[in-house]
């Protein structure tokens, strides 16, 4: 697994939140060029809603999402809630079906998205158990 720069060693005038909230509102236009410019040349995607995708680079990310922002209406993803994480953002969306998606992002030192992470978002254990808690991520 590549390692990804921690938000610790970001510019401090970085507001990572601002660039998730641009890569959805590029993603809700469907502007591939404006959603690309928001990636580092070597950025990468592992995507596991639609099987085990893992892209790495420029050409791979824009072979990807091309299709993607042509078949999915921009209400496909509606906002649930931006978050910081240790590492970067977190973003949870419901899909077009209605279920749970979280996209972990993580940046590099310049400000551009370095990798994302989707999958379905699985509720914690420990909000449905009391007194019992979830293992460590």
């Amino acid at each position: 697994m590549q390692h990804v720069e921690s938000m610790s060693n970001m510019p401090k005038d970085f507001d990572a939140i601002a660039i998730v909230v641009d890569w959805l509102d590029a993603y809700r236009k469907r502007d591939l060029a404006a959603l690309l410019d928001l990636y580092a040349d070597d950025a990468s995607l592992e995507c596991v809603c639609d099987g085990n995708a893992v892209i790495c680079g420029r050409a791979a990310l824009e072979a990807y999402w091309r299709p993607r922002l042509d078949a999915f209406p921009a209400a496909a993803v509606g906002l649930e809630e931006i978050t910081p994480t240790m590492d970067g953002v977190a973003f949870d969306y419901s899909g077009l079906d209605g279920q749970p998606v979280r996209v972990l992002f993580t940046f590099s030192p310049d400000g551009k998205i370095q990798h994302t992470n989707c999958g379905p978002l699985i509720p914690n254990a420990a909000d449905h158990c009391p007194g019992q808690q979830s293992p460590p991520g």
